[in-house]
């Protein structure tokens, strides 16, 4: 059974913001008494949190599909909805967010750093929120905004300050576990380590830690036995070393050759150049080791390696090596530039940046894309006449019937808004243009009914009052 995970693909849906509430309050002797629905209640995003405590990706790998909860639907009365659960997905420290086209999101490093992989959708206004000087009693309430959904890559990169790279058998994992208090698996055959092993060591005042690459041989960088797999984990390590087995039983294989192969596979992988390199030449506790050790010793120097003679089993020369490689991570930091916190910039939009476009596609149909429009649209109630009013008020006062108009559109052209996937198409009326001021009682436009009956009557009365007061003054001649 698979117990260590480093590369998943995650569904993440944050959700959906709550519809807002049109409702009018009423009691005993006052039954209309003005509108008192209340907002929709936010949508829950999807966040992840690096925990140190979490050292693979497993559970994601057979729960892939995350969902937050969605935001409550607001009331009458002023009520507004709670808003949805945010979720929180603990991920290990050194975790790689990418995109399904392989681009990075976000590089995950540190105890608590956080990334928003899908945002809550907003919840919609209610109908008291809609009120105005023009627009006293709203009989409509924008709807909520659908959560953010996405398909994201979780890659994992071991945080490392030191790479035990080598052929399998070559003796990292023993090394490790006398260097540290680490304690991996450890037998004589190839591909006993099927996972990064990490061990902390102490040396004098500098603590780093050391980690155990497993599976290198010929052809891992093209994915070749389990290379490919945990090339990735030393990218972030400060020291390279080689750990070469000076007694391998091997007839078509010798300490140099290794050392050659797992260069080249490291230079096809890329990245790596500037990274110090040590070399250990393992297992002098025999005595043919001992004896290759002390022959290929000089070579390897010469071409500028420091060459450590070691014994994970005899523990001997490891108290050296853990001091050199102590050094050489201690000068790394200080050669590192001071981390100074991010200077926040806030830049606005100018004042006359409307925030969308006006695209012709064809000969009658105009794309319009921005925000602002795109979002009005998700929050419109079209089987609500006096909401999709007041969506045409805002699309005017935005400017989009100016642009539309630059762009050459006539009556009854086709207007999109949105992407094509998810668009909202209608055809163009320049007359539905007016705004607000046109609406009358709570429900009806003026742009999508005929006038009041009511008012007309009223209109017919009074005109008959004035033609029956002139009828009366001709009458009368004094």
């Amino acid at each position: 059974m698979t117990t260590f995970v480093d590369r998943v693909e995650l569904h993440v849906a944050a959700g959906n913001g709550g519809h807002g509430c049109a409702s009018v309050h009423r009691e005993k002797f006052k039954p209309l008494g003005g509108p008192d629905g209340g907002n929709g209640g936010r949508g829950g995003d999807v966040t992840l949190v690096v925990d140190q405590a979490i050292t693979t990706l497993l559970d994601y790998h057979h729960h892939p599909h995350r969902k937050a909860t969605n935001g409550q639907p607001g009331a009458g009365d002023h009520r507004s909805g709670k808003d949805g659960q945010d979720l929180v997905l603990p991920v290990p420290d050194g975790t790689v967010v990418l995109d399904r086209n392989g681009e990075v999101l976000a590089d995950l490093v540190g105890q608590g750093t956080t990334f928003v992989a899908g945002q809550g959708g907003r919840g919609g206004l209610g109908n008291a929120a809609l009120a105005s000087a023009r627009r006293k009693a709203p009989g409509f309430a924008l709807l909520g905004e659908p959560g953010e959904s996405r398909d994201i890559v979780l890659e994992l990169k071991t945080v490392a300050d030191v790479a035990l790279v080598g052929y399998p058998s070559a003796g990292k994992s023993s090394l490790i576990s006398v260097l540290s208090a680490a304690k991996p698996k450890i037998a004589d055959y190839p591909f006993t380590t099927l996972v990064p092993n990490l061990g902390v060591v102490t040396a004098g005042s500098t603590v780093y830690t050391v980690a155990d690459v497993p599976g290198l041989i010929p052809g891992a960088s093209q994915g070749r036995g389990l290379g490919l797999e945990f090339l990735r984990h030393v990218e972030r390590c400060s020291v390279l070393v080689h750990v070469l087995d000076t007694a391998t039983l091997e007839s078509d294989r010798d300490p140099v050759s290794d050392l050659d192969i797992i260069e080249e596979e490291l230079k096809q992988y890329g990245g790596l150049e500037d990274r110090p390199r040590i070399v250990v030449l393992n297992k002098i506790d025999i005595p043919d080791g001992k004896d290759l050790a002390d022959m290929i010793r000089p070579d390897l120097e010469e071409r500028g390696y420091r060459v450590f003679e070691v014994s994970a089993v005899a523990r001997t020369g490891l108290k050296e090596l853990s001091y050199a490689l102590a050094g050489i991570i201690a000068e790394t930091r200080a050669a590192k530039p001071v981390e100074v916190a991010t200077r926040i910039v806030i830049r606005p939009k100018a004042v006359d940046d409307a925030g969308f476009t006006v695209t012709r596609e064809g000969d009658d149909l105009y794309r319009v894309r921005g925000e602002k429009p795109e979002r009005w649209v998700r929050q419109t109630d079209f089987n609500n006449d006096e909401a999709v009013g007041y969506l045409a008020d805002r699309l005017n006062r935005l400017g989009v019937e100016d642009e539309l108009m630059k762009a050459g559109a006539r009556a009854g052209d086709g207007v999109a808004i949105g992407a094509e996937d998810n668009a909202v198409v209608f055809d163009w009326e320049p007359t539905m243009a007016a705004g607000a001021e046109m609406l009358g009682r709570r429900g009806e436009d003026h742009r999508l009914e005929a006038p009041r009956p009511a008012a007309q009557r009223r209109r017919d009365r009074e005109a008959e009052r004035d033609e029956a007061q002139r009828e009366f003054d001709d009458f009368n001649p004094f």
